[in-house]
């Protein structure tokens, strides 16, 4: 079933629409930095294929060296004559951050944020037939009035780093540039496993002389490719503005979309006609659930309990920075399948427009935001709202997506903070009533004024990593669960620094924060006992580890290394998974897992040491230099096995865990080396092994 809906939902993505012709527009591109004047005119072009970015080094190897400034893109077209009767756009998924269009010479269009997909419309600049330049300028550096304000909590990699297409429509057509959404608005009420009820709203626009008589016809059709409704009216389109239609559909007995377990997904394909002559036709997912978070309970989803456990996702990889194929994020999502995750925070910005839709169809539930993050500057009203609208009507009809977030730790000035929240949550609720709304906090309570504007309260905590101790959550939720009782909170971050070459045995529950000495073994068991606490609180309606992947940091030095945020339960490269992750795989997925910690520690100092085995198939049997070791007790989650008072030989110990399962004897071994009267060194910085893997 999962390999039949992922395929049907690539025939929706790919599949050619009738009336319009969308051409990839990616290749034959050339690109120079700009700098000063000076620097300009001797840059020379250098070719490139989209998606690019001119950041993918220099934002990951060391801090505050990265160039943020003016670039250009440059490709040369000949449009085909037969469009001087058409309309004619270019659309951009994503240029980071300010964008000016410039054809032949003459400024036809501009877009501020890096995120968020954008259209123009070139119709009345090209010479159709004859050559024609198309310059694109583009920007990444800070600035007050565009959204994120500077480079703090993460890069804004510079350039044209999402896909880029021209597309080519009929004078009479569904709008391409409503803020570059597909022009059609999927709205679901009254879902049951009875009934579900679809509107269908549908922008319009006609570019001819005279009013016209048209055809709308909506279409819903099942994988099998079956129709599962259908409506039709017949209407007379002006032209004069845009057009606004609306088609109800009812289904009946309707294959709901459940999650994981089942993520059904319908298609539908919106069609403008004269005649038997299809004008136009968008194509569009539909998967008809009903989402509901109670209180202090959990998430519903079709009237089913589903557990939250959630991940955030950072979209930059190791020396590819944010220009992405597809099957980069095709290995993210597999790899947070992997881990069991169901819910997924795309932090701190809007994500490719491909993850959203496997998103739709592998079934995870996506909590979808934008960059208002980390500092207010007061100029940037204007964007944050313009970033909100795009992100809302570009992704409206992605059935994973349950909230809209407004904002992540933006606290001062309060007054005009609190002001422009509430403008925030307004705007995303008269753009789509349906979905619930978000706002973070950095804080230990709820109780931010510029934070209590959303229908949801997330609160971004570390305990024990910049404060306290890693035990201190409990008090912290069990506090909550008593003050704020009537209030939806979701746990939005937590995590510690883990750098895999940075090892120790003997950690304490004190934050490493201000140190440059952030052993994965701490993170490891930070991990363990904050999870162990959320598992046993539902008042956290979700829960979002932070990070599942290292990430670029440009202007900071985070454990030893350079532009480098280590929280991420998998290293930057995507290469290692590292101990964490096994934790939240133990506890969450349904696989079975078997796994010995600190197999990267490997040089031991404690001749007596506790040996941990994550089991979620029962009790493992471990074996040490080929003696079983009977003794052990449990942590708190059932999959936490602590084999105490192990007694290491000097030189080599084999460690292995064994478990019989289905039938099956599944087996992990590590070596550790013990050396008696020897201190073991503990590594400050990547090791040369290390550099092999993560490219320092």
């Amino acid at each position: 079933m999962r390999k039949t809906i992922t395929t049907f939902l690539l025939l929706i993505l790919l599949s050619p629409m009738h009336g319009r012709e969308i051409i990839p527009f990616n290749d034959g591109w050339s690109f120079k930095k700009a700098g000063t004047v000076l620097q300009a005119l001797r840059n020379e072009w250098q070719p490139v294929a989209i998606p690019h970015t001119w950041n993918d080094e220099d934002m990951q190897v060391k801090k505050n060296i990265f160039y943020a400034g003016e670039t250009y893109y440059k490709k040369v077209i000949t449009p085909d004559s037969t469009w001087s009767d058409k309309r004619v756009f270019l659309r951009f998924e994503g240029v980071a951050s300010v964008a000016e269009l410039f054809i032949n010479g003459e400024a036809c269009g501009n877009h501020k944020g890096a995120y968020a997909a954008f259209a123009i419309e070139i119709s009345n600049r090209l010479k159709y037939g004859q050559e024609n330049e198309i310059l694109v300028k583009v920007d990444n550096s800070s600035r007050p009035d565009v959204i994120p304000v500077n480079h703090t909590l993460f890069g804004v990699y510079g350039g044209i780093y999402r896909p880029v297409q021209l597309i080519v429509t009929e004078k009479i057509n569904i709008a391409v540039n409503d803020y570059a959404s597909p022009g059609i608005f999927i709205t679901q009420q009254h879902v049951t496993r009875k009934t579900a009820n679809v509107s269908i709203k549908i922008k319009a626009e006609n570019k001819t002389k005279n009013a016209e008589n048209i055809r709308i016809v909506s279409t819903i059709y099942e994988t099998s490719g079956k129709i599962k409704a259908q409506r039709e009216n017949a209407v007379k389109i002006s032209p004069q503005g845009r057009q606004f239609f609306e088609q109800d559909l009812e289904i009946k007995n309707p294959h709901l979309w459940q999650g994981l377990e089942d993520p059904y997904l319908y298609k539908v394909v919106v069609q403008l006609l004269a005649g038997d002559k299809v004008l136009d036709e968008v194509v569009q997912p539909l998967g008809l659930r009903h989402l509901e978070l109670k209180t202090a309970d959990g998430m519903y989803l079709n009237g089913r309990k589903i557990p939250m456990y959630g991940v955030c996702r950072h979209q930059d990889w190791w020396q590819l920075g944010s220009a992405l194929t597809n099957e980069q994020h095709d290995t993210d999502l597999a790899i947070i399948r992997e881990i069991g995750a169901t819910t997924i925070r795309f932090a701190h910005y809007q994500q490719a427009e491909y993850i959203y839709a496997k998103c739709d169809s592998i079934g995870f539930i996506v909590w979808a935001e934008i960059p208002f993050v980390n500092r207010v500057s007061t100029q940037e009203t204007d964007n944050a709202k313009l970033q909100l609208t795009e992100l809302i009507r570009q992704n409206y009809n992605h059935p994973s997506i349950y909230v809209w977030g407004l904002h992540n730790e933006v606290y001062t000035p309060y007054d005009y903070t609190v002001a422009l929240t509430t403008e925030l949550n307004d705007l995303a609720k008269s753009e789509d009533p349906h979905r619930y709304t978000v706002s973070v906090n950095g804080h230990q309570t709820v109780d931010q004024a510029s934070n209590l504007n959303a229908d949801i309260q997330g609160i971004n905590h570390y305990f024990g990593w910049y404060s306290g101790e890693i035990q201190d959550i409990e008090k912290w939720i069990t506090g909550m669960e008593q003050h704020f009782p009537e209030y939806n909170v979701i746990f939005s971050e937590y995590g510690a620094e883990a750098n895999i070459d940075q090892q120790e045995e003997n950690v304490g529950e004190f934050g490493r924060y201000y140190s440059q000495f952030y052993p994965e073994t701490f993170a490891t068991k930070f991990h363990e006992i904050q999870w162990s606490i959320i598992a046993e609180h539902p008042y956290l309606l979700a829960s979002y580890v932070w990070n599942t992947f290292d990430f670029a940091t440009p202007v900071n030095t985070q454990g030893g290394v350079e532009a480098r945020n280590m929280k991420g339960l998998v290293t930057f490269d995507r290469k290692i998974k590292k101990d964490a992750f096994y934790w939240y795989k133990a506890n969450w997925s349904k696989e079975p897992v078997l796994y010995l910690t600190q197999r990267r520690l490997v040089d031991r100092e404690n001749e007596i040491t506790p040996v941990t085995v994550y089991s979620n198939i029962g009790i493992p049997q471990l074996f040490v230099n080929d003696v079983e070791i009977k003794d052990f007790s449990q942590g708190r989650r059932p999959v936490h096995y602590i084999f105490d008072h192990v007694k290491l030989k000097a030189g080599e110990n084999v460690i292995e865990a064994k478990i019989r399962h289905q039938g099956e004897l599944l087996v992990d071994k590590i070596t550790w080396n013990y050396q008696p009267g020897k201190q073991v060194k503990k590594a400050t910085s990547p090791t040369k092994k290390t550099e092999e893997h993560i490219g320092l």
